[in-house]
């Protein structure tokens, strides 16, 4: 059964809960609505119909924002943001349509990292080679694509609290590795001057250039889940996140899709790594350690994981958190701060600020539409009046 099939099963009738291989089936006593031929130009509409107001307010706000903003805001604030929502998107499309929680993601990331640090151009000329940086950027995004993909390996034939434990227990030990290894790693210290290549002429550090170098791979990122989520092999992953004994019966392989969705994260958490270390400058065990794959949950948690616009939202109140908290609290309370809201969010809204959000969005549209109905109700009443008086004279 292809995974079309698939869709159109999960599609069918609500008015008649019947099995038929994957076709609805209409109500007795009514014929099926059929559709009208499609005319010239129909398929853009319905692609653009879902595109309204807000999608394009939000996109030329993300546009002008640098440019109206002090440098420290594009830069440390929205760079920094859509980085890090970068590589929360990847745990996103994991937990939220693959239903598996992982702790790693912020160690792909920086094994992406690492490999930029050590085989591209930084302050540790000893052990860095100097190898060209676009050559060096793609053997960073498939060494992270083939880490996670073992990661996936090792963690699919598992469930729930073991597979947390699992990609914890990794990137615990890929920490204490980066940590205790100078050959390689450069132990503690770690790689300093990383820095991002000119090309063009364009200094990428600068806080305009990385601003919008990460948010074209920020949009990349968003719309490619977006996309992938309607494909066979997105409805395929969520029909194992629902059911795999079903999807298993049905002639897939929940093994097989779940460790192909890391392999997806994976690419999206590299590439997010190697923003990550362009965006500081080094690398170092500090940026892969616990405090960070924590980060990364909680980032992804405070947007909501049911949509791929959550972790830039979490992102963005993360960030302004960890640089404008310190205001109001001591810098080592940070984490108490992020805990309490994090505790916050987990009791009072399982969906994350979208949660909320759709919930102010519903309360107000019943507000709204009371009113409404009263009217209408109280006009159908007086029609109804009026029209019987003449006929109770009579």
């Amino acid at each position: 059964m292809s995974a079309a099939h698939w869709r159109k099963a999960m599609n069918f009738t609500a008015a008649r809960r019947d099995w038929s291989g994957g076709r609805a089936v209409a109500p007795p006593g009514r014929a099926p609505a059929v559709a009208p031929p499609s005319a010239p130009g129909a398929r853009d509409w319905r692609l653009w119909r879902h595109v309204g107001v807000r999608h394009v307010v939000v996109l030329a706000a993300v546009l002008v924002y640098p440019w109206i903003v002090p440098p420290f805001f594009a830069f440390q604030i929205g760079g920094q943001a859509l980085t890090l929502g970068l590589i929360a998107l990847s745990l996103t499309f994991l937990a939220g349509y693959g239903g598996m929680l992982s702790l790693a993601q912020m160690t792909i990331a920086g094994i992406a990292g690492y490999v930029v640090a050590i085989l591209g151009v930084s302050g540790t000329a000893e052990i860095s080679l100097g190898w060209p940086w676009w050559l060096v950027v793609i053997l960073a995004i498939a060494a992270g694509t083939l880490a996670a993909t073992f990661i996936g390996w090792l963690s699919v034939r598992t469930e729930g609290i073991y597979t947390i434990m699992i990609t914890l227990a990794i990137g615990v030990a890929f920490f204490y590795l980066a940590q205790q290894n100078y050959a390689i790693f450069n132990g503690f210290q770690g790689f300093q001057k990383v820095l991002p290549p000119v090309v063009l002429g364009i200094d990428w550090r600068a806080p305009i250039p990385y601003y919008y170098l990460a948010l074209f791979w920020a949009l990349a990122g968003y719309f490619f889940i977006k996309h992938l989520i309607r494909a066979p092999f997105g409805v395929a992953l969520q029909g194992v996140r629902d059911n795999a004994r079903r999807m298993s019966a049905l002639g897939y392989s929940p093994v097989a899709h779940r460790v192909a969705a890391y392999a997806v994260a994976g690419v999206i958490a590299s590439i997010g790594g190697v923003l990550m270390v362009w965006y500081n400058g080094l690398i170092s065990p500090g940026s892969v350690g616990v405090s960070w794959l924590i980060n990364i949950l909680i980032i992804a948690v405070l947007g909501g994981m049911r949509h791929p616009i959550g972790p830039f939202i979490g992102a963005v109140v993360f960030v302004l958190l960890q640089n404008f908290a310190i205001d109001l609290v001591d810098r080592e309370r940070f984490n108490l701060v992020i805990g309490v809201i994090f505790l916050v969010i987990v009791l009072f809204s399982p969906d994350g600020l979208l949660g909320w959000w759709d919930g102010l969005r519903e309360w107000t549209r019943r507000r709204i539409d009371r009113p409404r109905s009263a009217i209408h109700g109280a006009g159908w009443r007086s029609v109804g009046v009026q029209q019987a008086r003449p006929a109770s004279r009579s």
